[in-house]
């Protein structure tokens, strides 16, 4: 099994490269912590996806603390990683997008992998839970999102955007990504759409199971993407938005899988002091080892 970590954004909100930022209790990275619940739940491949000037450093960083047994690639996204035959000739301030990310890793994944923020903290369930899914469904076709509860993952200091489900059971209808979203008398408003939710809704955190099978939908749909001037220079790629057009042409199923813990994200440099807090909090409470790798 594969563990699939996007590390290429650039923390516009957060003031600095969040996904480098040493917030566990010995210095430790975010994405170190899921990386250690993925291998402790059966994972043997980590795929670190990040800028080109990033790769050097990562491999540096990663490699001498990962078990011997665990195969690492860090993989540059690069604008210039376009479909045989494509061409882009216009300027491109920023990465495809996070479905471009995925693609990227193309060539070193064969088999079923996870895929989900370097920035964000998932919880060591949610990593157990995907696991267990992907050992039970072999499927090319069956997919499957790590779902979280809407009130659970709001941040005190400013709007987040998430992807609101519709679930029927366990399968996924569809993702409608909202962008504002702040607590308000006890529910959930979105600025943007004045939709109110109730908290308790399905939300989607970027923590897919995903099949080889995508790389043949993303690039189908980036060479589209790339044929559209407009699109080609303003727009991204993204993820969800890719597995809900598979799901809605019946080309894959894909199941909610309960997270069965806590998130956390740093979006904003106010949640820094919160995320510290939590990763020592768990650390001193036993569910980490200090430091991290022996």
């Amino acid at each position: 099994m594969t563990l699939l970590l996007m590390a290429a954004g650039s923390g516009s909100r957060y003031g600095k490269l969040k996904q480098f930022d040493d917030l566990g209790p010995n210095g430790e990275f975010l994405m170190e912590f899921g990386i250690y619940d993925s291998i402790k739940n059966g994972f043997e491949h980590i795929v670190v996806i990040t800028k080109k000037e990033h790769v050097a450093f990562l491999e540096e960083h990663l490699r001498p603390r990962l078990p011997e047994n665990i195969e690492l690639d860090v993989l540059a996204q690069e604008v210039t990683d376009l479909p045989h035959g494509c061409t882009f000739d216009g300027e491109r301030p920023k990465p495809w997008g996070t479905a471009h990310a995925v693609w990227t890793a193309r060539n070193v994944i064969d088999g079923p992998f996870a895929v989900l923020n370097a920035d964000d903290f998932y919880g060591q369930p949610a990593y157990e839970n995907a696991a267990n899914f992907m050992r039970a469904h072999h499927d090319d076709n069956c997919y499957a999102l790590v779902g979280y509860t809407l009130k659970d993952t709001l941040s005190e200091h400013g709007s987040v955007s998430r992807g609101v489900c519709e679930v029927n059971g366990d399968d996924l209808v569809s993702v409608n990504e909202r962008l504002k979203l702040v607590p308000k008398d006890g529910s959930v408003y979105d600025e943007d759409s004045k939709n109110t939710y109730t908290g308790e809704e399905h939300v989607s955190m970027n923590f897919w199971v995903c099949k080889p099978s995508i790389f043949e939908k993303i690039e189908s749909d980036f060479r589209t993407f790339l044929a559209d001037d407009k699109l080609a220079k303003t727009s991204e790629l993204y993820i969800p938005k890719t597995i809900q057009e598979m799901l809605q042409a019946g080309e894959i199923e894909v199941k909610v899988v309960p997270s069965g813990g806590e998130w956390f994200g740093v979006t904003y440099a106010s949640d820094r002091e919160v995320a510290v807090a939590s990763l020592q909090q768990k650390t001193d409470a036993g569910k980490y080892v200090a430091p991290l790798w022996p």
